[in-house]
Parts: structure tokens; C-alpha cells; sequence
């Protein structure tokens, strides 16, 4: 069996798309998911299962929460060892723990095509750094995820990929839960 994060998008939020964790854990386990565990109400996920090929499994799960909830939701799996090598590879931290506050992921579904993620990196934000890689934008957002304008939703639009995005705690979090 192996590890895996499903990391919803969208969910629970300003009473859109309420779907009771407890709930989802028991959909999940009923469908054949192992060890389902979640953590806070945005949507993650951690559970085991028979090896499987992320995008399988990204649908499985989509396919459970539209029979049990009626939503479809955007889904990203990951391992824990995507999850731990993100997280050492940080390349905007200088290991202060104080700034672990700062530090946003965002999580892509796909890989950016290069040019429009050349043109991304061009760009430049207010007291926001952002450093793109093949599968996350790293956000160190000095003023706070809340004030900055480089959020989830422009990554999407700028480099046209399906993303979602998670704070340190929560991803420090996660690592621990998929132990």
C-alpha cells in the first residue's frame, strides 16, 4: 500500500461546496480507500492504497465526491515524497522559522509550458517572491497570503494549469500525517 495526499480545491469555502470531513472519510472508505485521515475542512486527504497512477486515483476520488456530494471538485494527488522533496526544496526559505508564516505552495496539476512560465518569472509582485518549478510555485508573501496579489487563482490563469494551494503548517502537517 502506498501513501497518498488528495488536496481538493475549492471546498468549504464561504459555504460553497460543504462537504463534511467525517463524510468523506467514510465515502473514501467505502470505495475502497485505506487508513483515510483529513486534516482541517480545506480538503485534505491522506489515505492508503494498492499502487496506483496519480491521475487514476485523482479521478477516483473526484468520481466518489460527485456520487456522495453532488460537486465536482478539482482534485491533486500527491505522495509523501512529493510533499517532502517540495518542502526541501524551497528555494525561498533561509530556514527562519518565523518566516514559515510567509510561505505559500502552489501546487500544479501539470508541469507549465516553458514560455508562458519565462514570462511568469519576469513579472514582479510587491513584497511577494515566487520561484516556479515543474510542479509548484514557491510564494513567500511578506505582507501575508491574504494582501497578496500573486494568489492561486492568477497562477492558474498565468501559467493555464489547474493549481491549488497550501500554507507551511499545512503541508509540515501533511508530511506528518502520511507517515
Amino acid at each position: 500500500m502506498q501513501k497518498y495526499i488528495a488536496l481538493l480545491r475549492g471546498i468549504n469555502v464561504s459555504g460553497q461546496k460543504k462537504i463534511p470531513m467525517a463524510e468523506l472519510c467514510h465515502s473514501l472508505e467505502k470505495n475502497g480507500f485505506e487508513d483515510v485521515v483529513t486534516y482541517i475542512q480545506s480538503g485534505n486527504v491522506v489515505f492508503s492504497f494498492d499502487n496506483s497512477k496519480k491521475e487514476i486515483l485523482e479521478n477516483k476520488v473526484q468520481s466518489v465526491i460527485l456520487e456522495s456530494f453532488g460537486y465536482e471538485v478539482p482534485i491533486l494527488i500527491k505522495t509523501r515524497e512529493d510533499i517532502e522533496r517540495i518542502l526541501k526544496d524551497n528555494p525561498l526559505t533561509n530556514n527562519k522559522v518565523g518566516e514559515s508564516k510567509q510561505f505559500y505552495f502552489v501546487l500544479l496539476k501539470n508541469q507549465p509550458e516553458e514560455e508562458l512560465k519565462i514570462k511568469f518569472e519576469s513579472e514582479i509582485y510587491t513584497n511577494e517572491d515566487f520561484y516556479i518549478t515543474a510542479d509548484c510555485v514557491y510564494l513567500n508573501c511578506k505582507l501575508g497570503y491574504g494582501k497578496a496579489k500573486l494568489n492561486n487563482n492568477l497562477v492558474e490563469q498565468k501559467l493555464k494549469v489547474g493549481a491549488t494551494t497550501r500554507n507551511y503548517k499545512t503541508m509540515l502537517k501533511l508530511l506528518e500525517l502520511s507517515k
